[in-house]
């Protein structure tokens, strides 16, 4: 088996069975992220514990992408501190834009998802649990309420991101 083909396979096995899915019960920050242009969609519940990521859910829709992307984060970051966490996510973030070399201890699974930065269309995919992930903990250490995102392209981008399809969803 291939380095690509293992990847695909962690792909999918997130995609199958997310990690950490659902609601939160109990004090919890809620966040909503949404993008048109493919539909993914997700809510994410967020719990801290003083400067601790204690607990995340995930519940969401869309292609293998994005919402494998939202389960591996789930498992990334909790546990962490919330500078840890954010490392986490600034190494995902740097993976996805072929920034530097990726560091697999850090991003552990999410290491899989290096070749979807060959498909700039659906990079936004992959980082759409992320970026939920990183405005709830904004929204959870500043105080503020549930929120929802809405992520928009428009022309020739919206519409290659329709139609771009990654080899194990061929």
């Amino acid at each position: 088996m291939s380095l690509e083909e293992l990847y695909q396979e962690i792909i999918l096995d997130h995609y199958k069975k997310p990690r950490h899915p659902g609601r939160l019960e109990g004090d919890h920050v809620e966040v909503r992220h949404y993008n048109p242009v493919c539909g993914d969609e997700l809510t994410l519940g967020l719990r801290l514990e003083g400067e601790r990521v204690a607990d995340i859910a995930v519940r969401g829709a869309g292609c293998s992408i994005s919402q494998a992307s939202a389960s591996v984060m789930s498992e990334q970051v909790i546990g962490r501190s919330v500078p840890e966490a954010l490392k986490v996510a600034e190494g995902f973030r740097r993976l996805m834009h072929s920034e530097g070399e990726p560091d697999e201890d850090l991003l552990g699974d999410g290491i899989a998802f290096a070749g979807v930065a060959r498909y700039p269309v659906r990079v936004k995919c992959a980082l759409l649990g992320w970026m939920a992930f990183k405005d709830a903990l904004v929204r959870a250490t500043d105080g503020l309420d549930d929120g929802e995102t809405l992520h928009q392209e428009d022309g020739h981008a919206a519409t290659a991101a329709k139609a771009q399809k990654l080899p194990e969803e061929a």
